[in-house]
């Protein structure tokens, strides 16, 4: 008999990266304590750049006051990988999901969210692929359309995936992406070059790709969200 997995979505729009931070620290404890059911939060961040656990500063090219004056924020986390910026226009997925439940370790969950964004990729025609090795995230070629960050705890997921629908490639110029030098970064729009659906439709394909390839069978969707409802 077929297992029916239920996933409760949030379309929570823009967020605060804190507020986004402070949410899913809750969801995480609830989620621990059986309270909530496997949940994915999907945004957008206002300009921010963040920072892992490893504190690789030397990988931010540019001061907190250059950063403030183009309007952006700079945020140390406890997720793995490096640092990598969020901002408008870049579709963001944060499962708070059971690995105990789904059966996964740590490096298939990363798998799974790797294979979601080069999915997505594939709905447009752009050959996507996962990075080799010391490389993270996903690539078109040697330019890099998606980031990964994630933190696991007691087997609970949090923070996650970042792909690049059409943000502003200008704001990568102040960072090495993710620690790897001497790379590119790229967006949808740069690598079809033709005009887009809206993004909440694209953001929606993104989740259904991460729903498929989780094997989430049963979407709730918890549209037109917004933290107060939490």
């Amino acid at each position: 008999m077929r297992i029916v997995r239920s996933l409760k979505v949030w379309k929570l729009g823009t967020v605060n990266y804190l507020q986004a931070l402070k949410l899913q620290d809750k969801l995480v404890s609830d989620r621990k304590a059986h309270k909530i059911t496997d949940t994915l939060l999907a945004l957008q961040h206002p300009p921010t750049y963040t920072l892992g656990k490893r504190r690789t500063d030397h990988n931010l090219l540019v001061s907190e006051d250059d950063l403030r004056s183009i309007g952006a924020e700079l945020h140390y986390t406890q997720r793995g990988g490096d640092i990598t910026f969020h901002g408008p226009h870049q579709a963001v997925l944060y499962p708070i999901i059971s690995l105990r439940d789904l059966g996964l370790g740590a490096r298939k969950y990363v798998e799974k969210l790797e294979l979601t964004m080069i999915e997505l990729a594939s709905l447009y025609g752009v050959k996507a692929r996962a990075g080799e090795r010391g490389e993270t995230g996903v690539w078109v070629g040697d330019r890099k359309i998606g980031a990964i960050g994630v933190r696991i705890s007691s087997a609970i997921t949090s923070h996650g995936l970042a792909f690049n629908i059409d943000p502003d490639l200008n704001y990568f110029k102040h960072i090495v992406p993710c620690g790897i030098a001497e790379k590119d970064v790229t967006s949808l729009r740069k690598e079809i070059n033709m005009v887009l659906p809206n993004e909440e439709l694209i953001q929606d394909q993104l989740i259904s790709c991460f729903a498929n390839v989780f094997g989430f069978s049963d979407i709730v969707w918890k549209n037109n969200s917004s933290l107060a409802d939490s």
